[in-house]
């Protein structure tokens, strides 16, 4: 039995992935800024007779960590897995067109942006949520697994990450950061007994792009279309997807390998769109 730090936990994504590590036998404490959304995880996965806590943190303030990491060690004992799940982007770090028209810098409809429009205080946000997001916690909690056995960490990047979206520069840049750190903090950590890794998930229904990706009556949007058929399965991601790569690079099973970043994206990643 382990203990297992998740953030972002009380996201459909990050929940799932916290319950069918439960269902392993391990401790679970759920952060999430949101502490009414981690306790009622925490709620439903001990009501399964599991293990789990919810516990409010922000991952981008490295005193809010300090204090989840007091209250998990406490009730807890010592992280020895982490899953960096928090992350997410933001209107203010996007584009509205995917490609640049001349006739896009005479625009004047309200809320209407091209590259030049984006702000620089929305792309922070984003960098900052996804990248310092997952660089903060751990530097809080993989403090615990130095030089023990069975520990881990687990970040979340994006099949963005390999070829960038359009749209999304914050996110896509992020994610690439993320990818990028997975692999520096592989080699850093090698000599103390932490494995890094990463999942890379293709798109997936979440609240964060639902509407982006389907209509109301639940159609295809034109963008949602376009990924479907560049989707060589042919269907967006569903939660359960990410459980049983997620129980592979936590378990001991793998305790060969680190440093790896796998897409979960149903062939997106390797299609050539031809």
């Amino acid at each position: 039995m382990k203990t297992v730090v998740i953030t972002g936990a009380g996201g459909i994504l990050c929940s799932t992935l916290a319950k069918a590590l439960a269902a392993q036998g391990h401790k679970i404490a759920l952060l999430d800024l949101k502490k009414e959304a981690a306790d009622k995880v925490a709620q439903e996965i001990n009501a399964e007779g599991g293990i789990a806590i919810g516990v409010e943190a922000n991952v981008l303030k490295k005193e809010s960590l300090e204090a989840a990491k007091k209250e998990v060690n406490s009730k807890l004992g010592p992280c020895d897995i982490l899953v960096n799940g928090a992350g997410g982007n933001h209107p203010l770090g996007t584009t509205t067109n995917p490609h640049l028209l001349a006739e896009d810098l005479i625009n004047a409809k309200e809320g209407f942006k091209t590259f030049f429009d984006l702000d620089a205080e929305g792309i922070q946000f984003v960098f900052n949520l996804n990248f310092i997001g997952t660089l903060l916690p751990t530097q809080v909690f993989a403090i615990d697994m130095v030089g023990r056995q069975g520990c881990s960490v687990l970040n979340i990047s994006s099949m963005n990450a390999y070829t960038p979206l359009t749209k999304i520069p914050a996110y896509s840049g992020a994610k690439a950061a993320v990818s990028n750190f997975t692999q520096w903090l592989a080699v850093h950590f090698s000599k103390v007994g932490i494995r890094v890794n990463a999942l890379a998930p293709g798109f997936f229904l979440t609240d964060q792009n639902r509407t982006l990706l389907t209509t109301e009556n639940g159609e295809l949007t034109a963008r949602g279309n376009t990924i479907i058929e560049q989707t060589p399965m042919g269907r967006f991601g569903e939660p359960k997807d990410l459980i049983s790569t997620t129980l592979f690079l936590c378990d001991d099973a793998s305790s060969f390998v680190t440093g790896v970043v796998i897409p979960i994206d149903g062939g997106f990643s390797a299609f050539s769109g031809v």
